[in-house]
């Protein structure tokens, strides 16, 4: 039996998939990457704006398509569209055999098993589960060279923006030694760059150990072999302590990388998100971060026409991003979620003002991000080889200041045959736009 596996959404998302594949390889189901080829396809959904669950519908209707060959015998439903339209999917889908909950994927083998027997099935386990990974390998599908670490599940926060808590439960940490057993498992594997992410990986330990233990844990993660560089995504500004800068700062396998979302900078829509800081701590920390760690590289997420944003808050946005000066900049239209506090909100924003508030913050972002770069030309910078351009003889890599699938890329010349997953000394020749060019230290 052939399964085709299609992960939407975010990278936390993925080491679900990747986690239900190393579970499926061990049932002795074959893995294929062709749709046409398969005889079960399971789709791994989001839903956290409107947008991803749009995708995640019409990703279903089209892999339903397929039944009419014959070929396909299952098609299951996973994650969080699955989740949190459960009733609806089942109602409105009869094309989908089974339905898994965000916390039901261990049980994915024996649920296709199911189905192959011609019932219909479902795996929910209570939101606030903690699934077991069990003995299952991983299957690695980002190339082999850098993988993402789940350090928890869920979280606490419940901004009104946002669905997550409802669809993913509360903040649970992943007990430390099962973190560094799959990172050295990963590592055997050839990874070279654990990325950690969770909806938050400030906060990791808090429930299980009574305080933060990120700083412990990138410790432990940086004493495994194999691994050389540990990046850590999705921080909050109010939860990064002195004892995780000095971590970074002390330990050269951490990047100095922090993605830091902040979604806005006026106290008056802070505070009607349910964020938990204030502009000027913001600025604060930022500041702190840049005189502790000078090469850090800050990436942040924002978003535009929240209910009752006024045009002043959108001008004070724009003049914090033009003083601020993120390295990396991200802007989300804001997206109304049924069931949050924030889509029964009076003062919504028309679709129209959200997107030119949107675009206004780009732009500007965008000469940032190119100023920026015309700085890096004449450094010498650390390089992870992630494949080459036959037709410009040229490779393509990252540096530690560029996250996988966000940030940008460096484009080397070699002399020296390389090797995806190879790790350089790269001279910075020019820059273009959002990106490098540079010539390999022999």
């Amino acid at each position: 039996m052939k399964i085709l596996f299609i992960s939407l959404g975010c990278d936390k998302n993925l080491v679900d998939s990747e986690v239900m594949l190393g579970l499926l390889r061990e049932h002795n189901f074959e893995l294929t990457n062709d749709e046409t080829e398969a005889d079960i396809i399971v789709v791994n959904t989001c839903c956290f704006i409107n947008d991803a669950k749009e995708e995640s519908i019409d990703t279903i209707l089209e892999m339903a398509e397929l039944k009419k060959t014959g070929k396909l015998k299952a098609l299951i439903a996973t994650g969080c569209l699955a989740q949190r339209y459960r009733e609806e999917i089942k109602k409105e889908i009869p094309e989908v055999d089974a339905i898994v909950g965000t916390t039901g994927y261990e049980k994915i083998a024996e649920v296709i098993e199911e189905v192959l027997k011609g019932v219909k099935a479902e795996s929910f386990e209570e939101i606030d589960y903690l699934p077991k990974k069990g003995h299952a390998e991983r299957v690695n599908t980002t190339g082999g060279y850098y993988s993402y670490l789940k350090i928890a599940e869920g979280c606490d926060k419940f901004c009104t923006y946002c669905i997550i808590p409802h669809i993913r439960g509360k903040y649970r940490s992943v007990p430390m030694e099962e973190l560094l057993e799959e990172a050295s498992m990963l590592a055997l594997s050839g990874v070279k760059e654990l990325i950690l992410v969770a909806q938050e990986t400030t906060l990791y330990g808090t429930d299980l150990y009574g305080e933060k233990k990120l700083p412990e844990l990138l410790k432990n993660l940086c004493k495994i072999s194999g691994l050389q560089w540990i990046r850590i995504l999705y921080c909050y500004p109010e939860e990064i302590t002195d004892e995780l800068v000095q971590v970074m700062k002390k330990e050269e396998k951490v990047c100095n990388y922090l993605d830091m979302p902040i979604q806005h900078c006026s106290n008056h829509m802070l505070k009607t998100m349910g964020r938990k800081t204030n502009k000027q701590e913001l600025v604060e920390r930022i500041t702190m971060l840049r005189k502790e760690i000078p090469d850090i590289t800050l990436r942040t997420t924002l978003i535009s026409g929240f209910p009752g944003e006024t045009e002043e808050d959108h001008e004070e946005l724009k003049e914090f991003v033009e003083n601020m000066k993120f390295d990396r900049l991200g802007v989300f239209t804001y997206s109304p979620e049924e069931g949050t506090p924030a889509a029964k909100m009076e003062q919504q924003i028309d679709e129209e003002v959200k997107v030119k508030r949107q675009g206004e913050i780009m732009e500007l972002q965008q000469k940032i991000a190119f100023e920026k770069a015309k700085e890096v030309p004449g450094t010498k910078l650390k390089v992870m080889i992630e494949g080459k351009l036959p037709e410009d003889n040229v490779y393509i890599g990252r540096t530690y200041k560029d996250a996988p699938n966000v940030d940008g890329y460096i484009f080397v010349e070699s002399r020296l045959e390389l090797l995806s997953g190879d790790m350089v000394d790269v001279y910075v020749t020019g820059a273009k736009d959002y990106d490098l060019i540079g010539e390999v230290i022999e």
